[in-house]
């Protein structure tokens, strides 16, 4: 990877951060404090759909795969530490939704960032294990 790749990475995820927060103080009341349906569904595609954004930035920068953790770490942590204080402060910064739904919230976001770090670790990791024999 590039300086420029790296910078472009962190950048990205620190856009990404700000504007997933945007939208859901907007609407996280709608996906978090109505049905259980409703909860659920977003919890499961989400974090699918954000690791496909990211697996594809990733991709259209052309990073080897030896460097897809390093990678997706650069694009995660901006976002991490931001919700490190978001979640410290949640009736402050997402006042539209009530202070017990920060647990939901949390965990929603914990399985958004895991999901993506532990793809490109494996793809990491394959790329370091070599070739399979066959």
């Amino acid at each position: 990877m590039t300086l420029r790749d790296k910078l472009l990475f962190a950048l990205f995820g620190f856009v990404f951060w700000i504007l997933g927060t945007i939208w859901y103080q907007a609407r996280g009341a709608r996906v978090f404090e109505t049905t259980s349906l409703r909860f659920w569904i977003n919890f499961v595609l989400t974090p699918i759909l954000a690791a496909a954004v990211c697996i594809d930035i990733v991709n259209w920068r052309h990073v080897p795969s030896a460097e897809w953790a390093s990678a997706a770490l650069l694009i995660a942590l901006p976002g991490m530490f931001g919700e490190a204080v978001l979640l410290s402060c949640f009736a402050r910064f997402m006042p539209r939704m009530r202070p017990e739904t920060a647990g939901k919230y949390g965990a929603f976001l914990f399985a958004s960032y895991a999901l993506f770090l532990t793809l490109a670790e494996m793809v990491t990791v394959r790329a370091a294990s070599g070739p399979v024999a066959r």
